[in-house]
């Protein structure tokens, strides 16, 4: 396989451009030596993801002698003191400013890889290499990189861009179907915030994707990369059209910390935190019920939940949602559709409207739907 078989598109961003490669066995195709500048490499993985794809890396970039760095794997280890591993290695190999960092693995090492090239003698390159449909559509690409604090996700980080973002389809082919679910669940999210046409599509060819169909998940891929690639470039830093990325993850996250990292998937307190996006745009009235329900029911055919931990009282997701990031002068700002296809960031909703989202019956929502369609 060539270069040529592979798909690039651009993350516009002036001096900072980059190239996302996607296609099969993107690894050994891909022009590594271009956005690699001195001679150290440091490939940055976990425990579960080294087995698979480690030797496979190495091997493109013998020529550097690279350094491996194995971290514990899970979002619960997306810490400082996780971070502070990688640090030590570096230093202790004596790494410089000219250093390159590969980032293999899901979300939790890209953000991880990221937050590290980003402080390393302030600011060392990196290279996304997502192992996950999660990482692959959304956070690998556009230079957000954290870590999580206990009481927020996320909440400590900086915007770092990497040199290049290399995806390798076939790496779904080893992924845990729970995990794929769970990248659905990004995908989603730019039909319903973006693209109308897609989100059909999405109703259309969910089997096919639950299937590993190789042509409908490269195309997820690539129509969700660009969607994101579009944005990032429009607003790098998160002031305006960036924050509607956040779709459900107000919500979404709120479940996270309180359920402790890593009990809930990400993907998965995305799906249930926007449809709780999707019933608050529905009570504004900016969307029918049809429409809601459309969204309620693609989470459930992408086998992702759609209710709320019951456990969590709508104080309690409030005490959360308040730390969120894009609170601005102590009210919460919350992503929600204008229209399917369409989102706004707003804080024009009354108390009462946030108060029956957080009380709304999801368990009936669910169950109407799981009907409706013969479930």
């Amino acid at each position: 396989m060539s270069l040529a078989s592979i798909k690039t598109l651009t993350v516009d961003l002036a001096e900072r451009s980059y190239p996302i490669y996607i296609g099969q066995e993107s690894y050994q195709t891909s022009p590594w030596a271009e956005h690699i500048k001195g001679k150290q490499v440091v490939i940055v993985t976990n425990t579960t993801v080294a087995p698979l794809y480690l030797a496979t890396i190495k091997q493109q970039l013998a020529a550097y002698q690279p350094l491996e760095i194995i971290l514990p794997d899970g979002e619960s280890f997306k810490t400082w003191e996780t971070l502070q591993l990688i640090f030590d290695q570096l230093l202790q190999a004596h790494c410089d400013r000219k250093v390159t960092l590969v980032a293999l693995g899901g979300g939790v090492i890209g953000d991880m890889v990221g937050f590290a090239a980003a402080c390393y003698q302030r600011g060392v390159n990196f290279i996304q290499v997502p192992t996950t449909l999660l990482s692959q559509v959304d956070s690998s690409v556009g230079g957000k990189t954290a870590i999580n604090h206990p009481l927020g996700k996320n909440m400590i980080g900086a915007f770092y861009q990497p040199q290049a973002v290399i995806i390798d389809t076939h790496s779904l082919s080893t992924l845990p179907a729970k995990e794929f679910s769970a990248g659905l669940a990004e995908v989603i999210k730019y039909g319903l915030i973006a693209d109308a046409d897609f989100f059909a599509w999405l109703e259309n060819n969910m089997q096919a994707l639950l299937a590993l169909d190789a042509a409908a998940c490269r195309y997820a891929i690539e129509r969700s990369c660009a969607i994101k690639a579009r944005i990032v470039a429009a607003d790098e830093r998160e002031n305006g059209v960036r924050a509607t990325l956040n779709l459900g993850h107000t919500f979404g996250h709120a479940i996270e910390t309180e359920q402790g990292y890593g009990a809930w998937l990400h993907g998965e307190a995305v799906a249930a935190g926007t449809v709780m996006a999707l019933q608050m745009s529905y009570l504004l009235g900016n969307i029918s019920a049809a429409q809601r329900d459309r969204g309620i029911a693609l989470f459930i055919a992408a086998r992702l939940p759609v209710v709320p931990p019951q456990n969590m009282s709508a104080a309690t997701f409030l005490q959360h949602m308040a730390l969120d990031k894009k609170v601005q002068d102590g009210q919460i700002r919350l992503v929600l559709l204008a229209e399917l296809g369409q989102a706004i960031v707003t804080a024009e909703y009354s108390a009462e409207c946030l108060q029956q989202t957080l009380t709304s019956d999801y368990q009936a929502l669910a169950a109407a739907m799981q009907q409706s369609s013969g479930r």
